[in-house]
């Protein structure tokens, strides 16, 4: 299986650390207000897709 890195970039108080939390189920700091999150939040998801083996 492949390893792939990315990121997720946005504007502040877009829902980007909820994002994470739905994908990862890390349980990352996510409040409503503007830099809730300042250091960064590292996560490791399996997909089962062997189309990701193309990329």
């Amino acid at each position: 299986m492949a390893n792939l890195s990315i990121g997720i970039v946005g504007l502040p108080n877009v829902g980007k650390s909820t994002l994470f939390n739905a994908i990862t189920k890390a349980g990352a700091l996510a409040a409503n207000y503007p830099f809730a999150t300042i250091d960064k939040n590292v996560g490791v998801v399996t997909v089962p897709d062997e189309r990701l083996e193309k990329l």
